[in-house]
């Protein structure tokens, strides 16, 4: 365990920082965990409705440093051509 008190403080401050990453971390999977069911589902309206949610989690994540922005754009492609390649 740190001693300093600077190291006390940068221990606290990682904390923190972990369960605010994990947490942002974790509402991104479930996003693309959501889009992924709609798409197995097969039901296009409900997926369209989805993947905006889950295209919105993923610029956030990019806001707040979870994913890099070319893989995330790299996410919204393939989901989108999933999307596209449903019928009805």
């Amino acid at each position: 365990m740190a001693n300093h008190f600077s190291a006390l403080k940068r221990a606290r401050q990682t904390e923190k920082r972990t369960a605010r990453n994990r947490a942002n971390r974790s509402r991104l999977r479930t996003a693309l965990r959501d889009l992924r069911e709609a798409l197995a589902k097969g039901d296009k309206p409900a997926a369209e409705q989805v993947y905006r949610q889950t295209a919105s989690a993923l610029d956030k994540a990019i806001q707040k440093g979870v994913i890099h922005e070319n893989t995330a754009s790299r996410y919204k492609s393939r989901l989108s051509a999933r999307l596209n390649a449903l019928t009805k």
